[in-house]
This record gives structure tokens, sequence and C-alpha cells, in this order.
């Protein structure tokens, strides 16, 4: 019900819980080891606000272990100013050698102290939107904020927070600073003489139980988030980082849990003026039922962190995944590793220059472009098939028509409908016959993907064909004359339930069932044909995945 954090540190476990089945006492504890167990002051606002306790880390300051400190991420109420209490990011830190006070916070944290984390998007007014909960009712986003510890360890140096004035409100202390610092570790670089917390002067026990705040907040790199999502139906809800070295450097990949059970893989590359790039190489539907991702973490099971050979054999493709996880090895696209000394390895994360990366690999892309016959019905619907492998690309599909020379790009329509998985092509006409191009272009290199050769049968001839046959499709229209074929309400109710599922290659076994068992002339497609086609369609987002078949470095997902 409520967030708790954990952390086993020297044998000893920190914990950000509540002690109570009510709620209303949080608290950071120190137990079940050797020293003294320690909690925050109980039922003090100033210290914890109703809580939400999201991660713990141990983080050193400096080369002297007596330094070391315990950082906690998490949401808490604020009053600030007199004004309704809004719910604020926060992080805070304790010392591992804390004893507690002499005489005043006997057993309790006497070097805790916390700062507000800011993750805003500043705008052209001057006024901030503030992501502290990762969500909200009113303005629907998500944001990922990158700190710098140097940034933090200001902010714990800087200012305490302090309340005075008629108003009563929030300011910088500007009174003298008791010796030692409050906050400071004992036995540390700045206390060597003092070996534990109980050496601590009354005073400086007194200011850290009454100033635990900061008064200025940590802001983001650069004042922004490094990634951000806004009007779209999910949120993020957990978050896990890869280290990847690849051939142009060192990069870091954001694997980001959403509430409707997806991943996202994101790489964020640097540009010029301070500016950034975000790439979204990969999304993954982690469970069949949309469910909340609630952790995630880096392990050797589950998930796999790199698919390469999703990206295809072209050369071009691998390119331009940018995925610092997979390079083109001469043959296909697969595992990147840095102690392989092969000349014929291609990789470019930062800029995914086919052109330069690819240089006499890419001549025979299209001639390698498979070339397939796809037959429909006059009157009817088809669907041509072109799965772009990558989420950047500009799809164009071209139509060269029987007897013509030249090629007319396509362009949407009444009847004519261009999605991310195709072309969709209603009440097809005699005219729609000739050969279908989908190319791909992005960062200026174009290639082909699918041609494809739409044969449209006249819906007189296949009539007279079922009529012979004796199949039992024959529209009942027939009967009175008319040419027009209408399929029936079950025939278009099977189809649109194939149509909706989210892998678009199941309407290729839908049609290769239907005119196996219901059209001699369907024999005239191939079957190598139909094997090649279906060699292609290997949907680069949006799977369903089981059990990693990797034991290297992989994805645990929980819910």
């Amino acid at each position: 019900m409520f967030g708790c954090a954990k952390v086993n540190a020297d044998g000893e476990l920190y914990a950000g819980v509540y002690v109570d089945f009510m709620g209303t006492d949080s608290a950071i504890f120190r137990t079940l080891g050797t020293k003294t167990a320690m909690r925050t002051d109980q039922y003090n606002s100033r210290w914890l606000n109703d809580p939400t306790f999201i991660h713990v880390k141990l983080i050193p300051d400096s080369a002297e272990r007596n330094d070391d400190k315990l950082y906690f991420f998490f949401r808490e109420k604020s009053s600030e100013m007199g004004q309704t209490p809004v719910t604020q990011s926060r992080i805070g830190r304790i010392c591992l050698n804390d004893d507690g006070g002499h005489c005043c916070l006997v057993n309790k944290w006497s070097t805790f102290l916390k700062a507000r984390l800011i993750c805003s998007v500043p705008g052209a007014d001057g006024m901030e939107t503030h992501f502290d909960e990762l969500r909200n009712s009113v303005f629907k986003g998500s944001a990922v904020c990158v700190y710098s510890m140097a940034d933090i360890r200001m902010v714990f140096n800087g200012p305490f927070a302090h309340k005075e004035g008629p108003n009563y409100q929030w300011v910088a202390y500007s009174g003298k600073i008791p010796y030692p610092r409050p906050g400071t570790c004992p036995g540390g670089t700045f206390t060597p003489n003092m070996k534990s917390t109980k050496d601590y002067p009354d005073e400086v026990i007194n200011f850290m139980r009454n100033h635990p705040a900061m008064y200025n907040a940590v802001y983001p790199i650069h004042k922004r988030p490094l990634v951000v999502r806004t009007n779209v139906d999910y949120e993020f809800t957990t978050i896990t980082v890869d280290q990847v070295a690849a051939a142009d450097g060192n990069y870091e990949v954001l694997f980001l849990g959403t509430d409707k059970g997806t991943v996202q893989k994101v790489i964020v590359l640097p540009r010029d003026d301070l500016q950034t790039e975000e790439l979204v190489l990969e999304e993954v539907e982690v469970f069949k039922v949309p469910t909340p991702i609630t952790t995630m973490k880096i392990s050797s099971k589950r998930l796999a962190l790199h698919r390469c050979d999703v990206y295809g054999e072209a050369c071009a493709d691998c390119c331009l995944a940018r995925d610092p996880y997979c390079a083109w090895d001469g043959k296909s696209c697969s595992r990147y590793s840095a102690s392989q000394k092969r000349r014929s390895r291609r990789q470019d994360v930062k800029y995914g220059n086919p052109i330069r990366q690819c240089r006499g690999f890419n001549s025979n892309t299209n001639k390698n472009t498979l070339e397939m016959v796809q037959y429909g019905v006059e009157g009817s619907s088809t669907f041509l098939e072109c799965q772009a492998r990558s989420p950047h690309v500009l799809i164009k599909w071209h139509l060269q028509r029987d007897n013509s020379d030249r090629r007319k790009e396509i362009r949407s329509d009444g009847r004519v409908l261009k999605t991310e998985q195709g072309l969709l092509l209603r009440s097809l006409q005699p005219s729609d016959s000739g050969m279908y191009q989908c190319t791909a272009t992005e960062k200026n290199f174009k290639h082909t993907l699918v041609k494809l050769q739409l044969v449209v049968l006249s819906s007189r001839a296949v009539n007279n064909v079922l009529v012979e046959g004796g199949g039992g499709l024959v529209p009942s229209s027939i009967n009175s004359g008319s040419t027009q074929w209408t399929p029936s309400a079950g025939q278009y109710k099977d189809l649109l339930t194939i149509l909706s599922q989210p892998e678009m290659s199941l309407i290729n076994q839908y049609c290769q069932d239907y005119w196996q068992y219901g059209d001699p002339l369907m024999g005239a497609l191939k079957t190598k044909d139909l094997k090649e086609l279906k060699e292609q369609k290997k949907p680069r987002n949006r799977r369903h995945h089981g059990e990693g078949e990797e034991e290297e470095e992989q994805e645990e997902v929980e819910t």
C-alpha cells in the first residue's frame, strides 16, 4: 500500500518504511545489525511528511570510508508558502556511522538532511512545468531527469531552509552555523577527531532537529529533462540503465517501464549547443494482458537487452538502427563486442550514416529486394504489408502500372489508407494492378523494402470459378444475374478480427488458408514466395516475448 525502499550495507539493514498499519508513522530505519538501531524523528513533519520511498543507494563521498553516505529517493507532501500540500520529489541522506545524539535525538539520526529534486520543462514565459510524481491528473505527462552528484553535494553544502517572518515562510538561514557543520559524518575528512555523533555539541544536534531541509533545490543537468512524454496514453513507472561500449564511444541505454506493460529502449545522443537527440530503439510488449511494470533490473534472465536479428541482414538497416548493442558483421546484424577485431564490422551509433559505413555494400540492397506476387479480387479489399525496421524512417509507396514506365507516388485518400504496417486498398479496381514499391528514407539514405506485383482478378471470373468448382462460398447475387461479389457478414467479421490483431503477419496466414481451401486459382502463388514473405515479417516494435534465449545481460521485469 505504501512505497518502501531498503538496502543492506555493511551487514546492516537500512529501510524507508511505514511502521504502523494505519500509515501514519513513516521512518528511515537501521536495524538487524551490530550497530545501534536508529530511525528518523517520530511524527515530525519537518523530517518526513507522508513520504513514498522509491529507492536507496550507497554513494561514497570521498576515499575516506567514514564519509560514506546513504541516499534515499522519495516523494512527500509539502505545504511551503502556506499553500495547499503538494507532492514533491526529494533526495535525503544519512551517514552510515551515525550513532544519534547524546542527550537529544537519542537513537535517532543526527545527520539526516533532505533537498528537493526539480524535474521541469522551462517555458518561454519563464514558468516551469514540474514532473514531481511522474503523473498528473490535469497535465498528463512523464519525464526522465539526470542529476550530477556534484550538484547534489553543492546543495547539501549550501544554506539550510528556515521559517521566519510574519507569514512564517521558508527563507535561507542566515544565522551562525554550529561546528561541525550539521550533516557532517564523524571521523571523516572534516572531523577526524570526532569518532561518533555522540561527541557532537548539543547545539549541532538541536540545529539538525529543527533544520533538516536545504533551502536550494537540485536541478537536472542542463536544467531540463532528458526524456519527456506528453499527450500519450501511458506513463513511465520505472527505469533501469545499462552502460554499453560501442565502436564510437560509450552509451547509456535507458529501459523505461510503463503503466501499460511495455518497455521502451531509449538512447539520448549529444548534439551541438547543449542539445540532445532522443532515439526510441524499440518498444516491447512484456505481457499479453497490459499490466503496469513496477520494478526492473539488469539480470541474466527474462528479456534480452538486444535483438539484433530484427534489424535484418542488410548493412544499411543495421547501421540505421543505431543500436549500440548491434553491428553488421559482413553477413548480418549481430551482437557487437569490443574485443572482436573484425574489419567488416560496421556500426555508427552517433550519426547512423550508412552511406559512409556501408560503402561497397549498399549496391546489393535494392538488388536483393524480394519481389512478390499478391492477388486481389475486384470490388474487395487487400493489404500490402511493408514493415519498417526503424521507427524513424519516412515510408513512401509508388505504383508502376502494367504497360507503363512511369512510377507514381501513392497518397492516402478515401479508398487508399497508409498505415504503419502497410497500404490498405479498398474496393479494388482493375487499374490498381501493377508493381508496388515501398521505399524507406532515413539520414538521406533511400532503399526499397518491398516490391509487390498486385494482380486484380475479375469478380466475374472468380464467381464463375467458384460456381464451376461447386464451392460453398457462392454468393446469392450470382443467381440473380449480378456480377458484383459481396462476401457474407461472417467473412467480414473474420477478416476484421484478424485485422485488429497487433501482428499484421496473421493477415497473410488468414489469406493463405482462405485461398488454399476456397479458390483453385491460388495455386499460382508459389509456396516459395509465401515462405520468403513470412521470413520478412519480423516486426520490430510491440512484440510479445517469453523466456529469453540468451544468458548474457538481460532484463528482469516485475509487476
